[in-house]
């Protein structure tokens, strides 16, 4: 005696089809739809405080400088952007700058970078020089006046 197994197939209609296929469409639309809006809500959080978005530009720069020049780890440096070089271009520092490269300042540790970040690229260090007020009142306490060689056109600070 011959067994004959019969298999069955699941035959789907077209209708049925159509039906997932538009069921798979809008699922995947509101899984578009929420991943964008959680971009929304991180960009608007950015935007309506730009305190946020200073300390993260100061920290990416940090983060990338870092890995090719040994930074002062004991302070949060100030980062600022040259914007025209034609204003700085009687400085020594800035000789070699061109708009848009940053300027580090690490104000504890007397130092200024000059960094261009589309290059990864050190283009200048130069110490910070502290002036001390040559007249002290006895009931203030004295403070130093950084001046720095470098002069920055915008300041982003942490």
């Amino acid at each position: 005696m011959e067994e004959v197994a019969e298999k069955k197939k699941i035959r789907l209609s077209p209708k049925i089809i159509s039906v997932l296929i538009v069921l798979l469409l809008v699922l995947s639309g509101y899984g578009v739809a929420y991943y964008y809006y959680g971009q929304y809500k991180a960009t608007k959080i950015v935007l309506d405080n730009p305190e946020i978005a200073s300390k993260n530009e100061v920290k990416e720069i940090t983060e990338k400088l870092g890995l090719i020049y040994e930074l002062p780890t004991d302070e949060e440096p100030s980062v600022a952007t040259v914007l025209d070089v034609e204003k700085l271009k009687d400085q020594p520092f800035f000789a070699k700058a061109v708009n848009g490269d940053k300027v580090v300042i690490y104000t504890k540790s007397q130092l200024a970078i000059l960094y261009r970040v589309n290059e990864n690229k050190v283009i200048n260090v130069s110490p910070l020089s502290l002036d001390q007020p040559k007249e002290v009142v006895e009931t203030e306490t004295p403070k130093a006046k950084a001046t720095a060689t470098p002069e920055p056109v915008e300041e982003v600070n942490p």
